[in-house]
């Protein structure tokens, strides 16, 4: 199912990745990398930044120096599973998760953009306005030169003929 929907060119990638894994072998990112050859649709997203291992950091990886991708890695802190039992809303936790990131000894030495959801929601926002721009100039090309285009198998535009 996922080929499906990421092998098509009109979708955002978000590759998905624990800090405590890996990103040399990460099936995901492999799947991913595959997908969108020239990198221009696929931003890491590396999560559980706060449950690995003493001493441990994901520096490398949010610094995009591990495997590169064109687009970076943006590192977030989820609520934990207790947060959630006690009813911590969203806007504490990412309350939380900007405060996580500021006292964290590597973290809060990086640049802002690579990390926290707020972060992520920006640049998600910019990839999105770019990727539908250039996706929408296609299809209005495409309608200028035919009689109909085929938006993805969704829906078809039929252009009306000129009168002579």
């Amino acid at each position: 199912m996922a080929k499906r929907y990421c092998g098509d060119d009109r979708t955002i990638i978000l590759c998905v990745i624990p800090a405590n894994i890996d990103l040399t072998t990460s099936e995901a990112l492999k799947y991913a990398q595959d997908w969108d050859k020239h990198q221009v649709r696929t931003v890491g997203v590396i999560t559980k930044l706060d449950i690995m291992d003493s001493g441990t950091n994901a520096k490398r990886a949010l610094t995009n120096q591990e495997v590169f991708l064109k687009l970076g890695y943006v590192g977030v802190k989820n609520r934990s599973q207790q947060d959630i039992l006690n009813k911590t809303g969203v806007q504490s936790g990412l309350d939380i998760e900007k405060e996580w990131f500021s006292n964290h000894p590597v973290y809060r030495t990086l640049p802002k953009d690579c990390y926290g959801t707020d972060t992520l929601t920006h640049k998600l926002s910019r990839i999105m306005y770019a990727h539908i721009r250039t996706c929408l100039l296609y299809t209005s090309d495409a309608a200028d030169d035919l009689l109909c285009v085929d938006l993805g198998g969704r829906r078809i535009i039929k252009k009306k003929k000129k009168k002579k």
